[in-house]
This record gives C-alpha cells, structure tokens and sequence, in this order.
C-alpha cells in the first residue's frame, strides 16, 4: 500500500469518528509511522488531504455503487443497494458517511473540501432521480430523492447517535416502501 493511499486511510478513520478537526499531520505521521515532514511532502495542507479524500471518497461510493446496480431491474433494487452501501458505512464501518458527517460542519471548512461534499450530494440526488419511476412528475422525482438522501443520512446518525443500528433499517425500509 502506497504512503499516499495509508494517509488517507488514516485521516478517513479519524474523520468518519471525529470530523474535519480530529484530524492532524501530528497524528496521522503517527497512525502510518512516517515523519510529519513526509504528510505535509504528499499533502502541503490540510485542505489538500481533506479535498483528496472527499474525492477518493466519492469515487469509491459511486464505483460501488454502479456495480451493486448493474443487475437491477427495478426501482427497489436500485434503492436497496443504495440502502446497503450506507449500511455497509454504519454497521461494517462502525461509523457514518464520511460526506454526511462533513455536511453537518460545511461552515468550518475550507471551500474546496465543502465543495467536494456538495458535488457528493448532488450527484447522489441525481442518481435517485434517474431511478425512479419515469411517470414521477421531475418535481416529485426532485422531493422524493432529497427526502431519500436526508433519509438515509439522517437515520444513519440517529442510530449511531441511539447506539442501535436497527432504527437505520426500520427508517430506510419506511422511506423505500413510501417511494415504490
């Protein structure tokens, strides 16, 4: 594994569990046992690491995201694998996505980094968009899929915040079953 791709590892872990600012060049120097030197040599600020990590974020999501529906003929199954990567990020991960936690400090951080997670954001309601039903006046296919994005990250951080990972799938199933 590349320095690059063990630094982002690092600051990926410390930020999902504790946001932008639980992240330092100290700390991830010493999570990859290299030089502080050398964080600073790939990342020459903090926004640098935070825009790269949103970015590789995202590209993760999406890759996964497209192979988990390549198969799916239906609305439902289009949602329930969007259900399962979340899901995946709560139970597997043992915390919340990365770009929701952002969203929720997007006034502390650096324009570049919020921006990422903005575009994270719209491209998810796009994608919601295009998968649901195409007699869904755009309208109602806008509302549907902001309503099911809030959804999901909200009941990802209500069930990390309640310790209790079945209210995620008691809210997400409601959401999906209300959509098809």
């Amino acid at each position: 594994m590349s320095t690059t791709e063990k630094l982002l590892d690092a600051a990926e872990t410390r930020m999902r569990k504790g946001g932008y600012n639980a992240v330092s060049f100290r700390d991830l120097a010493n999570d990859t046992n290299i030089k502080s030197s050398s964080v600073h040599y790939h990342y020459p600020k903090k926004e640098d690491l935070g825009s790269a990590l949103v970015e590789r974020y995202s590209k993760q999501y999406f890759d996964t995201l497209a192979a988990n529906t390549k198969t799916a003929t239906s609305t439902e199954q289009n949602l329930r694998a969007f259900q399962a990567i979340i899901r995946h990020a709560l139970v597997q991960d043992d915390a919340i996505c990365l770009c929701g936690l952002l969203g929720a400090e997007r006034a502390g951080l650096p324009s570049v980094v919020a921006n990422g997670v903005q575009h994270f954001f719209e491209k998810n309601i796009k994608w919601l968009e295009s998968i649901l039903s195409e007699n869904m006046p755009d309208a109602q296919k806008t509302a549907s899929a902001n309503t099911l994005l809030a959804g999901h990250q909200g009941a990802m951080m209500l069930a990390r915040s309640t310790n209790d990972n079945k209210v995620f799938d008691i809210i997400t199933d409601q959401l999906i079953a209300q959509t098809i």
